[in-house]
């Protein structure tokens, strides 16, 4: 890295789906990036909207791809969001969530009648009509529209494919009201990570694939933002966002060269 934008970087935030794997398949070079890292005595964390793991789940898939890594170092979506819920005093929710997530949320009361607030992660194939129009009738009788993220889109081995941005939008629409997006681009979420760093924001550096909750969602939180070409980076997408990543690399194999 080189320039203004190596000045002062003092702790790195990681994305992790699209940045050090695809699914199940390791980036190359994405482990000699932490392990240079730990080597120098760089701290950094791992921020992700990846809601189908829970922190205990994704830190044994890091391991055994090699990537070391302790739970305090996943700043994931589900952690935040049942922060989130436990500072708002929320104890009952409706939660359209995946099964395995729910681990993070213990103490909080799983109902289908009269929650406070409906919680959203992703669930695949679950989506329906059905779960859709009940999730509508929880929030016209008053519950709170709580969104792990409203990422439009993420990356499988095939391709891009839809994510859960779609049916918070619709959601929005027909309750009329407005989610709270607890994970990526949330402000409170960087905030999360950088308390954990132990860094300023001016001193924080994010490396990330997504060029809207990554990218744009770093830097209106006041940190400079690196875009890896891996995961969802497509040129025409980032081109048609309007973000001007601060720095943009082949991949996070790239990192070591530019902090040396």
């Amino acid at each position: 890295m080189n320039g203004d934008v190596a000045a002062g970087v003092r702790g790195i935030l990681f994305d992790l789906d699209g940045v050090f794997y695809v699914e199940n398949q390791l980036i190359p070079g994405a482990t000699a990036t932490v392990d240079f890292l730990l080597e120098s005595g760089i701290p950094f964390c791992f921020v992700t909207n990846t809601t189908t793991q829970s922190s205990r789940e994704l830190q044994g898939k890091l391991a055994r791809m090699g990537i070391r890594c302790n739970r305090q170092q996943l700043i994931s979506a589900p952690v935040a969001t049942a922060a989130y819920l436990r500072q708002q005093g929320i104890e009952r929710c409706f939660f359209a969530v995946n099964p395995s997530v729910m681990e993070d949320f213990a103490g909080i009361e799983a109902v289908s009648e009269n929650p406070q607030a409906v919680v959203v992660g992703d669930i695949g194939e679950r989506w329906s009509y059905g779960l859709l129009d009940t999730l509508f009738h929880h929030l016209l009788a008053g519950a709170r529209l709580v969104a792990m993220h409203r990422n439009k889109y993420w990356q499988q081995a095939g391709g891009l494919h839809i994510d859960i941005g779609a049916f918070i939008a619709g959601l929005e629409y027909v309750a009329d009201t407005r989610a709270v997006i607890t994970g990526k681009p949330s402000e409170a979420f960087f905030a999360a990570a950088l308390a954990y760093l132990g860094v300023s924001r001016e001193q924080a550096l994010l490396v990330g694939d997504d060029i809207q909750s990554d990218i744009g969602g770093a830097q209106s939180a006041g940190i400079r933002a690196a875009l890896v070409q891996t995961g969802k980076y497509r040129p025409e997408l980032v081109a048609k966002s309007g973000i001007r990543p601060d720095l943009i690399m082949p991949s996070v194999a790239s990192l070591k060269e530019r902090l040396v």
